[in-house]
């Protein structure tokens, strides 16, 4: 498991500014690497998009895309995570969108967690992962951690 300690590090070796577009985690993902001391000349900035109008309005997330796939979406964490570096000046940009319960349906169960990884000049990465019905706290946990592991991949 990276820690954020460990992100940051390699983002300041690689000169890479960060930034964190989150819905379900409501912006812990941002206070996990700011809680680290120093890390103002990595992380540059995070938005927390908790409703569909604040995705539209702040990451340009379309409202077709939202229409015709959900928020809880790879296609809507790829746009996340894009419009997080359109709307910032960080090269490298997370983006988590999901279910943390409690609660779900059928179609979209609790613990089911939707990422995207935004990289300048390269394919935006997605992921679902299905934590499963672990609980409020606990799904968000996860998603912070799975979110910075992919920050680390992304800067190994």
């Amino acid at each position: 498991m990276a820690t954020a300690t460990e992100v940051l590090q390699a983002a300041r070796y690689w000169g890479v500014r960060i930034a964190t577009a989150e819905s379900c985690t409501g912006g812990l993902i941002a206070g996990a690497l700011t809680d680290v001391a120093g890390s103002s000349d990595v992380f540059e900035r995070g938005f927390v998009t908790y409703s569909n109008d604040a995705k539209r309005e702040m990451l340009g997330v379309r409202a077709e895309t939202l229409a015709a796939r959900g928020a809880v979406s790879e296609e809507v964490a790829q746009e996340m995570a894009e419009g997080a570096l359109r709307a910032s000046r960080a090269t490298l940009a997370v983006s988590v969108t999901g279910i943390a319960g409690p609660g779900g349906s059928e179609f979209k169960p609790e613990g089911r967690v939707c990422f995207g990884l935004a990289q300048a000049g390269k394919p935006t990465v997605v992921e679902t992962v299905e934590f499963g019905p672990l609980g409020r706290a606990a799904v968000r946990r996860a998603t912070v951690e799975h979110a910075l592991a992919l920050l680390a991949r992304a800067l190994a």
